[in-house]
């Protein structure tokens, strides 16, 4: 879960504690802006809305998976075009499929030419090419929508990925831009600011509903939600790489897919049952962001690389660490250098940090060797399923100094890697706030952890309401490790 870069003067210790336990960032997952002062959590659930956290997972074919569990309510869809035959479901100009499992689509001809102005103010001429993909239908409202991609831009090139979606008296938004992504700097990593149409809007890297529509949304009901005409009942993406007029680079996209959900408003979680993965636990290596120096000013400095130093444990996991020459920008003798350069390669130059969740997906997906997407998860039930298959998992939670036994510090948004469950289920985590390396491993209580990962709705300590991610993962794995089977499946 992001947070406000303007909050990192707040913040504290080795720990980075954020003393203002106030909002993550101007950018919830609100219906309305900010916290809600004196509006009561009871009021919040008795009128359906659904808090989901800040910045908010795919197999071969298209496809989804929707359903609710251990009584969260939740329910969760993610669908990704990545084959051939997924390609060929949708409309390509200039883009070509390729044969093969993992090769993707290319640039190989301009559909045409187009002025775009960057992140940093600059206005070039590129060429274009697109493809869109058919409506991804969806068997409940949705209220969010994330994105993921991957996508190799050699040379000076870039690909922008947006998408429209379909609300349920029949209109759809506009096309929205959820990132504009360059894993070689030809334009600056960038979400695109002041997008809505009146009844939903991009928040940093989310479609987000922000406004009640027609129908009955204060009935507790699915079928009452789903008759709201501000949900979303379907989507399209698009994904449309760039380059210089005349160039012949040949920008690829590998996949595209998005999770869309409905979180209800949730302060308490029912515990889980576990057992799958208990005294499981994988080798993760650890990285801790406070070893990192905060003059890194450029990249928003190491207090605020929860995420990119999370992302960066899992990829040398599975042995994938960046080239050496992609790293030469890094001053000889930096200690672990592959977390500053994952800072940089998901710096998002509107948001002003590294916590936006597509890019750090995206920025995984650009090694070849692995495949990494966002989504939400139901339970700690599921992750010990993936816990027991092999794969870590990167998890996006907030709370207060307390909250969570022997964390030591409060943090208004922050990613850690969850590696194992200990014999009687307590979760082992990777938390990149620790002091140094070797003091990354904690072990935090099940029911302490949980409460405090899916919960939408946070009590602060002025009294006011934060909000929380709402079960938000990354994953990311090689492209040969399967996914488990997950009960009321999110991918």
């Amino acid at each position: 879960m992001r947070k406000d870069p303007a909050s990192l003067s707040a913040e504290f210790s080795a720990f980075g504690e954020n003393k203002g336990v106030g909002v993550a960032r101007p950018r919830l997952r609100w219906p309305v802006r900010a916290t809600l002062t004196g509006l009561s959590v009871a009021m919040l659930l008795l009128l359906g809305i659904a808090p989901a956290g800040a910045a908010s997972t795919a197999d071969n074919d298209a496809r989804g998976g929707t359903g609710t569990a251990h009584g969260t309510g939740a329910h969760i869809d993610f669908t990704s075009w990545q084959g051939p035959a997924d390609w060929n479901s949708g409309a390509a100009t200039g883009l070509t499929v390729l044969p093969g499992r993992h090769t993707g689509m290319i640039m190989t001809h301009r559909a045409g030419t187009r002025d775009v102005t960057d992140a940093a103010g600059e206005t070039a001429s590129w060429e274009y090419a697109t493809w869109t993909s058919p409506v991804a239908e969806l068997d409940f409202g949705a209220t969010e929508l994330v994105a993921s991609w991957a996508a190799s831009t050699p040379g000076r090139s870039w690909v922008s990925v947006e998408v429209q979606g379909h609300y349920t008296d029949g209109t759809t938004t506009p096309w929205y831009v959820l990132g504009q992504w360059s894993d070689d700097d030809a334009v600056p990593r960038s979400s695109v600011e002041g997008q809505t149409d009146g009844r939903s809007e991009i928040l940093t890297d989310t479609l987000v509903v922000t406004a009640p529509g027609t129908g009955d949304s204060t009935a507790d009901t699915d079928d009452a939600a789903d008759a709201d005409d501000s949900r979303l009942t379907g989507y399209r993406l698009r994904a449309t790489t760039y380059r210089q007029p005349g160039s012949l680079v040949m920008p690829r996209v590998w996949m595209i897919g998005a999770m869309a959900s409905r979180v209800p408003a949730r302060t308490e979680v029912e515990p889980s049952a576990g057992g799958i993965a208990w005294g499981e636990q994988l080798a993760v290596p650890q990285r801790s962001k406070n070893i990192h120096p905060a003059e890194l000013e450029e990249f928003g400095g190491g207090p605020d690389w929860s995420s990119p130093a999370a992302v960066t444990m899992v990829l040398e996991y599975f042995g994938v660490v960046p080239a050496r020459a992609d790293m030469a920008w890094i001053e000889p003798g930096y200690t672990d250098p592959q977390v500053a350069h994952a800072a940089k390669m998901t710096w998002d130059h509107a948001f002003r940090g590294t916590g936006n969740w597509s890019f750090n997906t995206a920025y995984a997906s650009s090694f070849p060797e692995l495949e990494a997407f966002v989504t939400r998860l139901h339970s700690l039930d599921d992750v010990e399923r993936l816990i027991d298959a092999g794969i870590p998992v990167v998890t996006s939670q907030s709370f207060r100094e307390g909250e969570l036994d022997g964390a030591g510090y409060a943090t208004s948004g922050h990613l850690m890697v969850v590696t194992g469950f200990t014999e009687n289920g307590d979760v082992i985590v990777n938390d990149p706030a620790a002091r140094s390396n070797v003091s990354v491993r904690r072990v935090y209580d099940r029911e302490q952890f949980e409460k405090v990962w899916l919960r939408t709705v946070r009590p602060l300590a002025d009294g006011e309401l934060g909000s929380g991610s709402g079960g938000v993962v990354y994953i990311i794995k090689p492209h040969h490790l399967d996914l488990p089977d997950v009960e009321r499946a999110t991918w």
